[in-house]
C-alpha cells in the first residue's frame, strides 16, 4: 500500500499549507494511531489520524478553487486575532469541508494581489522556491534612484547577511520626489522590498503586489474586493504546478462571481481552453 508524508496528507485535505502542517506536527498536535506524529512519518490509509483531538475525514474529492483580493493597506494576513487590525481571512467566504490557504502574505502597510486556494498542494507548490514562481510589485519611493543604483540592486546587496535582489527593476514615472519602479523577486522574505530600496538610500512611501507567476491583479478589482477564479484558470494554475485538478465533487459551497481570466502568458503554463486547437 502506498505510503505518503503526513504533512502532505494533511495539506491535502485543506487544512493548511505543508510548512504550516509541519509546524503542527512539530508541537504535538497531530496523532497517529494514538502516538505523537512525528515529522516526516509515512502513513497509508490504514491509519487512524487526529488532529486536536478529531479524528481525520476522509478526502473528499473537491474541485481546487481559488480566490484573488486586492488587500486593503491595514489589514493582516493571518487567522489569528491581532489589536486593532482586521484580517483579510474575516472577509473569506466559508468553505465547505475545508479551509482557505493564503498562497504567500503581505505586511499590514502592503497592498494589492492576495491568492487564496483550497488545495494544500496546490499552495504548497505555489510558494516553494524551486517551482520557479516570481512576484511582481510596484512601489513608490522618496526620490530616483541612479543608473548604477539600479543595477546594484539587480546585482544583489547584503541584507542581514543574506544577499537580496530585484529579478528585474524599471523605471516607471514620477515626478517631484516621488517616483514609481516595477520589480521582481523571486521570493518574498519579510521586508525585502523596503530594505532593498533603503540600501540605496531611498525610502518605500507605498508598496502593491501586481502579479504572481502567471496571475496578475485586474485593475477593475478595488481595494478591498474579492473574486473568483473561473475553473479555466484554476485547472491551468494546477497544470503548471503538477496537481491533479478533479473537475466535479461534492463541494456546495457558494461560489463568488467569476470575472474573466486573470492569467497571463507565463512558461510552462497551458493556453486556455477556448484558444486550443
Amino acid at each position: 500500500m502506498k505510503s505518503e508524508k503526513l504533512q502532505k496528507v494533511l495539506a491535502s485535505r485543506g487544512l493548511g499549507s505543508r510548512r504550516e502542517m509541519e509546524r503542527w506536527i512539530q508541537a504535538g498536535r497531530v496523532l497517529v494511531d494514538g502516538r505523537i506524529a512525528m515529522l516526516g512519518q509515512r502513513v497509508t490509509e490504514t491509519e487512524n489520524i487526529k488532529v486536536d483531538g478529531q479524528e481525520l475525514a476522509p478526502r473528499k474529492m473537491t474541485p481546487p478553487r481559488a480566490l484573488l483580493m486586492n488587500k486593503r493597506v491595514g489589514t493582516i494576513v493571518s487567522a489569528a486575532p491581532a489589536d486593532n487590525l482586521a484580517s483579510v481571512f474575516d472577509e473569506l467566504p466559508v468553505l465547505a469541508g475545508g479551509r482557505w490557504i493564503s498562497v504567500g502574505r503581505l505586511d499590514v502597510n502592503t497592498s494589492g494581489l492576495l491568492l487564496f486556494v483550497n488545495d494544500g498542494l496546490l499552495a504548497h507548490r505555489l510558494m516553494h522556491p524551486s517551482t520557479g514562481i516570481d512576484r511582481e510589485y510596484a512601489v513608490r519611493v522618496e526620490g530616483k534612484l541612479e543608473d548604477a543604483g539600479m543595477e546594484q540592486l539587480k546585482s544583489g546587496v547584503t541584507i542581514d547577511g543574506e544577499i537580496g535582489r530585484f529579478s528585474d527593476i524599471r523605471y516607471y514615472n514620477g515626478h517631484g520626489s516621488n517616483h514609481w519602479y516595477h520589480v521582481v523577486l523571486m521570493e518574498g522574505r519579510n521586508r525585502e522590498v523596503r530594505l532593498l530600496f533603503a540600501s540605496q538610500g531611498v525610502k518605500v512611501t507605498r508598496l502593491k503586489r501586481v502579479r504572481f507567476g502567471p496571475v496578475v491583479l485586474p485593475s477593475s478589482l478595488r481595494r478591498g474586493q474579492l473574486m473568483e477564479i473561473g475553473p479555466d484558470d484554476v485547472r491551468r494554475l494546477c497544470d503548471l504546478m503538477g496537481v491533479k485538478y478533479v473537475k466535479s465533487g461534492p463541494d456546495k459551497t457558494k461560489k463568488l462571481n467569476v470575472g474573466n481570466s486573470v492569467l497571463i502568458p507565463y512558461p510552462g503554463l497551458a493556453a486556455p481552453t477556448s484558444h486550443r486547437n
